[in-house]
């Protein structure tokens, strides 16, 4: 309509570097009442922080320092002061991922190496990094690019922001905030483990020290074992999006680790013998494991962890009932075999030590970390039926299940023995029949 324009509005401010506290790097220039502010020497750096400093004073500990603060001007030897404040913590994760590159040079970064490893091929960062940490990590980019330290203005190929780690909180009646690992339910309701005093229970929000909902690693690896914590941090929800963390997930996480430790024992015990074959059970599992191979290296390329946890249990399930059809039959023993080593190698970037464990059992030649990846067999991956949708006159009725490839006659023969169509078409008579080989069948009646 001509009423409105086009304009871009900047929100970007000045950053201020610079922190009133001990911890952080110090800013190396030194205040010269002769010849103003003066970079610290080159052969001086870097200026290290004194060890002694106390914190019973307000304000910066660098201040109070009776020595450290002190130091001759190098441009005129005269007294002079160095700076007390510290950088931002924001200067050393700018770059960080420049120095990654060449950690032991002398310089900041080795301009080749630079070139050779940059940009950062894949980025994962927390939510709460996604504004100002790597708005700061671009801008350091393009100024170290500009004075020649590498070639590229974007220091991140691909960017993924993965969620955040959410617990319930616990308060008393006078607000003093509970870890999680004090509070227990009793009857419905949940009280001070040492106290008995009734507790109040807030809202999920994210982990922080501040309102103690933070549950301590070391208690989850002593009960649980890391390869638990992390198979329950992946498995529960998709990776961008946050996760709450509950006594019965883990739990849940734990007792699946129990249960694949018992697959591998008893797949290993299975040994070919003489006897009936089984070959078509033998077909089921390899198919079931290849397709979960490749779904598994789909999904895990895609940062689907979820997903491809998922695809394992699915794995697990049917190897599960494979092993009950006892017989130990040669063709099924192998299949066994073979589904049991794809099923270790799949959760092994997720649970690597119990992983280690079931490979040895499984007869493994070297560890699992330094196996490679396996590859899906295409022809087992295949599928030897379709799902074809079946309309009459344009509107989907039902679906059925079809040999791939199959002819128009017997894909036309099949969608009219359906119940759906046969209460569809009514008592109409059926003019012509549509078919799309694999993929749909329509039945024009009238």
């Amino acid at each position: 309509m001509g009423i409105g324009e086009r304009r871009v509005n900047f929100r970007l401010r000045d950053w201020g570097v610079s922190r009133q506290r001990y911890w952080g790097c110090p800013i190396p220039v030194i205040h010269c009442g002769s010849c103003g502010i003066v970079p610290v020497p080159k052969k001086d750096l870097p200026v290290i922080l004194p060890e002694d400093v106390t914190f019973d004073k307000p304000g910066n500990p660098l201040d109070h320092h009776p020595t450290w603060k002190h130091v001759p001007c190098p441009s005129c030897g005269k007294p002079a002061r160095r700076e007390t404040d510290t950088f931002d913590t924001f200067i050393d994760s700018s770059w960080y991922y420049a120095r990654f590159t060449s950690p032991h040079s002398s310089e900041p970064v080795d301009a080749k190496e630079g070139r050779y490893w940059l940009p950062v091929d894949q980025y994962i960062g927390g939510v709460e990094h996604a504004i100002l940490h790597l708005l700061y990590s671009r801008f350091y980019a393009r100024a170290m690019e500009r004075a020649g330290h590498f070639n590229v203005d974007e220091p991140f190929a691909s960017l993924f922001t993965q969620g955040m780690v959410i617990h319930e909180t616990f308060q008393t009646k006078d607000g003093e905030w509970v870890l999680p690992a004090e509070a227990v339910q009793k009857d419905g309701a949940w009280l001070h483990a040492k106290t008995g005093e009734p507790l109040i229970v807030g809202g999920v929000e994210k982990m922080s020290k501040s309102k103690k909902n933070v549950v301590d690693p070391d208690d989850i690896i002593a009960n649980y074992g890391a390869d638990t914590a992390r198979w329950f941090m992946l498995s529960d929800t998709p990776p961008e999006r946050d996760i709450e963390w509950t006594t019965a997930g883990v739990e849940g996480a734990w007792r699946f680790t129990q249960r694949l430790w018992r697959l591998v024992n008893e797949a290993a015990e299975w040994k070919p013998q003489d006897g009936k074959g089984d070959a078509a059970a033998a077909l089921e599992l390899r198919r079931a494991a290849h397709k979960a191979l490749a779904a598994v290296t789909d999904d895990l390329n895609s940062l689907r962890f979820n997903r491809a946890i998922a695809r394992i249990y699915e794995l697990a399930n049917a190897l599960g009932t494979a092993l009950q059809l006892g017989g130990k039959a040669p063709e099924l023993a192998s299949a066994i075999g073979e589904a049991a080593r794809l099923l270790v190698l799949m959760f092994a970037p997720m649970m690597p030590h119990l992983a280690e464990e079931c490979w040895k059992l499984l007869g493994g030649e070297k560890p699992v970390v330094e196996t490679a990846w396996p590859k899906a067999d295409p022809a087992l991956v295949a599928d030897d039926e379709v799902t074809v949708a079946v309309q009459v006159n344009g509107k989907r009725r039902d679906e059925m299940r079809l040999p791939k490839g199959a002819a128009k006659e017997q894909a036309e023969a099949s969608a009219l023995r359906l119940e759906n169509v046969s209460r569809a078409l009514a008592g109409m008579n059926v003019r012509k029949v549509i078919v799309v080989q694999d993929r749909i069948v329509n039945i024009v009646a009238g």
